[in-house]
């Protein structure tokens, strides 16, 4: 009997961890994020707070909590986003063939070619900085990456045998696609889905720290490292904590996607 990859456990666990920590912050940190005690204001690690406090007396673990549920909710959200468009358009692309196809991919290299910070700074211009704009702007990034990858998937099963058979007897695109399609590539789609989430969590850091992201008092990591760049030599612990926070947050779901490709592709499985 094969084992499960190690990735997988430890992706898994610190995904549970951070999912975990983000639900917890909305009943309980150890003390109020946004409480400011400026008689408290850059304490290291220690009585004042487990991580220390921050340049304005905040406990910083509470905003790496609290910061944790921003995090992976604008990461979701916008992993749902790229995904729901991403997946449909590159499923169709696979389904129609031809001329569509080749319009479908084109118009993906031309939205992949524009990095979600730029797309950013546009939706900013528009919307102003927040977090729709981080969730719009890191979606639509992800559209071409699900697309490709979803198309790829579909386009194998469209060569199997039952596909042509079920054409064949008169069903329509979407029926076959409903019945045969989606079920076959929702692994692949599965592990996207972790990998994209981790890259959304490292995406709305940037776009925090550049100030594109959530708006004040909301706590955000990207914007911790941001505020926390004039106090790297007298209190580093403010950029330490955050900056851990997004890199482990990251690799959990990295490690989350490796364990879950490996599971679910019996080649690779053999080769580790």
């Amino acid at each position: 009997m094969n084992r499960l990859p190690k990735s997988l456990f430890i992706g898994g666990f610190i995904t549970a961890a951070m999912v975990c920590t983000a639900i917890l912050s909305r009943f309980w940190t150890p003390a109020d994020p946004t409480g400011m005690n400026i008689l408290q204001r850059l304490k290291p690690p220690g009585p004042a707070g487990l991580l220390g406090t921050d340049q304005i007396g905040r406990d910083v673990l509470s905003i790496i909590m609290s910061g944790a549920w921003t995090s992976l909710g604008i990461a979701v959200v916008a992993t749902v986003i790229g995904g729901a468009i991403g997946i449909g358009i590159g499923v169709m692309a696979a389904a129609k063939g031809g001329s569509v196809e080749r319009l479908v991919m084109a118009l993906n290299g031309v939205l992949f070619a524009f990095p979600p910070i730029l797309s950013a700074i546009l939706l900013g211009a528009l919307l102003g900085p927040g977090g729709l704009t981080s969730m719009v702007a890191i979606g639509v990034f992800m559209i071409p990456v699900f697309a490709r990858v979803s198309r790829a998937a579909a386009i194998q099963i469209w060569a199997r045998d039952y596909v042509k058979a079920a054409r064949m007897a008169g069903k329509n695109d979407v029926l076959i696609t409903l019945e045969h399609i989606f079920p076959n590539i929702s692994a692949q789609i599965i592990v996207q889905l972790a990998i994209q989430t981790g890259l959304a969590i490292l995406s709305e850091a940037g776009l925090s720290f550049l100030g594109m992201g959530v708006s004040p008092p909301t706590p955000s990591w990207g914007r911790m490292l941001a505020e926390s760049q004039t106090y790297l030599a007298s209190a580093p612990h403010l950029v330490l904590a955050p900056g851990l926070a997004i890199a482990i947050a990251v690799l959990g779901l990295n490690l989350l996607g490796d364990g879950l490709r490996d599971l679910t592709d019996p080649r690779r499985r053999q080769n580790t």
